[in-house]
């Protein structure tokens, strides 16, 4: 097993016992990480996202890795959370393709993608069903996403 195999498994190890700061240890200090959710974060605010989703699942997330791939500077893995969302507890299985580039045994850059319509339609209900695929839901998707981290920033750190 590569170096960063043995990375990912770490990371996706770590997701699953809800440890966000072994997480983190996976990751460069200058991290980037992309999603069709929160779109593009650095730094710090990547681990507190982590943080933020892990608190709100209140250890009802479960994680399932599988296809972990990598060489010396890149890695590819698919993962599937199941989890509860939102106030309405709605049910969502979510499968993510996840690109990982590494630097100096670190991930530099983490890039998760997954369908959002499939996701708006599980967490969101009908109103995901109905507007999950328009621009403007998935702009309204991705604000929330960032409100929520800058509110969970500012009452946890």
């Amino acid at each position: 097993m590569t170096e960063n195999k043995k990375t990912i498994t770490k990371f996706y190890d770590a997701f699953a016992n809800g440890d966000a700061s072994k997480m983190c240890e996976c990751y460069h200090p200058n991290v980037e990480f992309i999603d069709p959710v929160f779109g593009s974060l650095k730094g710090n605010d990547v681990c507190q996202m982590w943080e933020m989703l892990i608190a709100r699942s209140n250890g009802d997330i479960k994680i399932k890795l599988s296809d972990v791939k990598s060489n010396d500077y890149h890695g590819a893995a698919v993962w599937v959370a199941t989890y509860n969302f939102g106030k309405n507890k709605r049910a969502v299985v979510n499968s993510i393709r996840a690109e990982f580039f590494f630097q100096d045994g670190l991930i530099r850059r983490h890039t998760d993608d997954f369908d959002i319509w499939k996701w708006s339609k599980q967490a969101l209900g009908l109103t995901g069903y109905l507007f999950g695929w328009t621009g403007f839901m998935q702009n309204k998707i991705h604000r929330n996403a960032l409100r929520s981290l800058k509110k969970y920033q500012k009452t946890n750190l």
